[in-house]
């Protein structure tokens, strides 16, 4: 019988599997040779390969362990160090070779990616040197060259409807506009400084921009959309921002060190690294699964609160502990926060010029190096059943426990450090055992002096504001016991005192002088100390400005000097303003000027600004629509030394003789500049009198008429003028 061939074979496939035939990638542009891996026994590849797989995961690259491979040394039983990873696509691996390339991922141990394909790329290269070309130099603009104005001037920026405008602030004839955008709409929410004034921030939806240097370019960029708030570190390494919509990553979006992965999305708090761009973390702020009242109150801000140097940021997590993180690994020191039990609210101590680094000789002995003081924090926890509330101050990174006070029928507490970590004031408002009043106590803490003794300033009535004066030993408060306090009525005006304190030596807190029957509600020291001004901020009915200088008899005060003057002699006032519907009052850097303004985004009379003196004499005002910020630029720290402070304090009298000499050119050329426009203002006057005579006899000619000589005589007007001149001015010293 004949046989047959199966059906199958009958068939010819050879169309449809050209059609739907599946192409492998044969090359190997989708594998990865990480470097920097731990050496490992088989007992922790497991372990170490889940944790691999999360950080690349963290990164926006996710990976299968089955995906990896790891090369083993058989003689030795462990791994040889590197490892393999097969991506599904060229693009992937490229991806995760821009994420993970240099990730820290111990404290040992930094990843070091290539492509698989590197390794012909690098080693078939032709050995002949080729000396490379010297690419040319471009010098990158200096972020602090504002500093180096030969005038010495300062900085403000105003923002008005949709424009941005930086000014230079100085004498009358020094004050120029700095820089303009050229295009409206620089911002789109607000503007601010960082806090040495490096650099200038605007807001946009998609995130935020820092500029900075001369010609104003962008510096860096933060993909943060809505974003809403801000905050730098102390030293500008790092920045903190805050949305009030939760992260969302949508498909497709960019991937990488500087934006948003999958696992940060629901987070609205992010931290990020100034110079490289880099996403640290991120964190939650919904606090709605707290217990305690306390805790669902409204967010505080900053959420995150940094150490003096930079080294640490801290936030309280859900009332029960401080968690303290670690710059730039964003890891918990310690690995583990510091438990506290109700803990409220906290402050890290400032660091100030008695704060030296490691290395500094000592100036008083010259013997040897002083050890730098560690970090310090203060934090307190209410009254909860039969335990008192606490205000405790610890030592860190070693947790130790400096200081703990107990405080009792506490309603609130708020922590004020003297800006250079002198003392720290505890403002404590009690109630009393009925509850129906509100009485304060000031709990000071010496912080500089041996065993951090606690002095009690007892107080009668509510404490509205309080304020140190900087790189001073003094302090000033706004009391008030108004009974609208509580619920002031529209138009209502509370009735305040403020007072003034200082440290006698040798003994405790006095006070130097109370101001009765005020309005103020608001207190803002120079940045220099000394002068002050009391205003009354957001007020309806009143908008006074009082200027007030606390070392008015002792002009010549020097560090050390101990003044023989009757206690509290040396206050006085200086002057008195008004500036209506003021809602923001700010010192400039120098401490010698002060900028008020009244911003539209508060009320919407009399929108503007205004630059007083430090005596309250009102330098410029202006009145302007849609009017919303006014900021001064911050300036660094000083980088003289103590004993060149002291030199030029010695010699003031020469700097002051030669700023004189400076004024008074300025003025005898303004003064010229006036001669010379009033000379010719007259000589325009007298040359449109002639012309009128002459018109006038003309007309007089062509209609057959006589000259009257006597009356053209009588109509001849004298104009003097007097000039005044300086010749020559001569300074004598009188010897008594």
């Amino acid at each position: 019988m004949p046989t047959h061939a199966p059906l199958d074979e009958s068939i010819d496939y050879s169309d449809i599997e050209a059609k739907y035939q599946v192409h492998f990638n044969d090359g190997l542009d989708n594998t990865l040779v990480v470097d920097g891996v731990p050496i490992i026994d088989k007992s922790k590849l497991d372990k170490l390969l889940a944790k691999i797989a999360k950080e690349f995961s963290r990164k926006g690259a996710p990976i299968r362990i089955d995906d990896v491979f790891v090369p083993w040394d058989d003689s030795k039983d462990k791994s040889k160090g590197y490892l393999f990873i097969e991506f599904r696509t060229a693009d992937e691996a490229a991806f995760a070779l821009t994420a993970m390339d240099g990730f820290p991922f111990d404290a040992r141990h930094t990843f070091k990616v290539n492509h698989f394909t590197d390794i012909e790329r690098y080693t078939e290269i032709d050995e002949a040197y080729v000396e490379p070309k010297a690419e040319e130099y471009q010098p990158r603009e200096h972020l602090r060259a504002w500093l180096g104005d030969p005038q010495g001037r300062d900085q403000y920026v105003t923002f008005r409807g949709d424009e941005v405008e930086v000014y230079w602030h100085g004498k009358p004839s020094q004050c120029k506009l700095a820089y303009k955008h050229p295009t409206p709409n620089w911002t789109d929410l607000y503007v601010s400084w960082s806090p040495l004034g490096t650099y200038f921030v605007t807001l946009h939806r998609p995130g935020m921009r820092l500029w900075g240097g001369p010609s104003w370019t962008a510096q860096q960029k933060f993909a943060h959309p809505l974003v809403k708030l801000l905050d730098f570190s102390p030293c500008e390494q790092y920045l903190v921002t805050w949305s009030h919509d939760p992260i969302v990553v949508p498909e497709g979006a960019l991937q990488g060190p500087q934006y948003f992965s999958p696992e940060d999305e629901g987070n609205n708090l992010a931290v990020w690294d100034v110079k490289s761009g880099n996403l640290l973390r991120t964190f939650p702020t919904t606090n709605d699964e707290a217990d305690d009242p306390l805790q669902k109150r409204q967010m505080q801000w900053p959420a995150l609160k940094w150490s003096a140097d930079d080294k640490y940021v801290a936030r309280v997590t859900s009332g029960q502990q401080i968690s303290v993180y670690e710059l730039p690994s964003m890891g918990l020191q310690g690995k583990k926060s510091i438990k506290i039990e109700g803990v409220v609210d906290f402050e890290w101590c400032p660091q100030g010029d008695k704060d030296r680094e490691d290395g500094e000789i000592d100036a008083k002995g010259g013997k040897g190096p002083k050890k730098a003081r560690e970090n310090m924090l203060a934090y307190w926890t209410p009254e909860v059943a039969n335990q008192p509330a606490r205000v405790t101050l610890i030592g860190f990174p070693s947790r130790d426990i400096l200081r703990q006070t107990n405080l009792f029928n506490v309603t609130e507490c708020k922590l004020y450090w003297q800006n250079h970590g002198d003392f720290l004031c505890v403002k404590v408002d009690r109630h009393t055992k009925t509850k129906k009043s509100i009485f304060c106590n000031l709990e000071i803490f010496r912080v500089r002096e041996k065993g951090y003794p606690v002095e009690v300033v007892e107080l009668k009535d509510t404490v509205t504001d309080f304020s140190w004066e900087p790189k001073g030993e003094r302090f000033a408060i706004v009391s008030s016991n108004d009974p609208n306090l509580g619920n002031p009525g529209p138009g209502t005006t509370i009735k305040t005192d403020v007072s003034f304190y200082q440290l006698e030596r040798g003994k405790n807190f006095r006070l130097l002088k109370t101001l009765p029957g005020r309005t103020s509600n608001t207190i803002r020291w120079s940045p220099r100390g000394r002068h002050v001004v009391l205003a009354t901020v957001g007020s309806s009915t009143k908008s006074e400005l009082e200027f007030w200088d606390l070392d008015f008899n002792s002009d010549d005060r020097r560090e050390g000097q101990v003044s023989n003057q009757e206690w509290g002699s040396g206050i006085q006032q200086l002057g008195t303003a008004d500036h209506y519907g003021v809602t923001d009052v700010e010192w400039d850097p120098s401490g010698r000027y002060l900028a008020t303004s009244a911003s539209s985004w508060r009320h919407t009379l009399e929108n503007g600004f205004a630059i007083w003196d430090f005596r309250g004499q009102e330098l410029q005002k202006h009145i302007l629509d849609r009017f919303k910020q006014i900021l001064w630029r911050p300036r660094p720290r000083t980088l003289l030394t103590k004993d060149q402070q002291r030199l030029i304090r010695k010699n003031l009298r020469e700097y002051s003789r030669a700023f004189d000499e400076e004024d008074a050119a300025e003025d005898s050329l303004d003064s010229a500049e006036l001669i010379a426009n009033r000379k010719r203002l007259v000589d325009e006057w007298n040359a449109w009198r002639v012309k009128c005579k002459l018109d006038v006899r003309d007309e007089t000619k062509s209609k057959g008429q006589k000259l009257d000589a006597e009356k053209e005589h009588a109509e001849k007007e004298e104009i003097e003028i007097w000039v005044d001149e300086v010749i020559e001015q001569i300074e004598e010293e009188v010897v008594e």
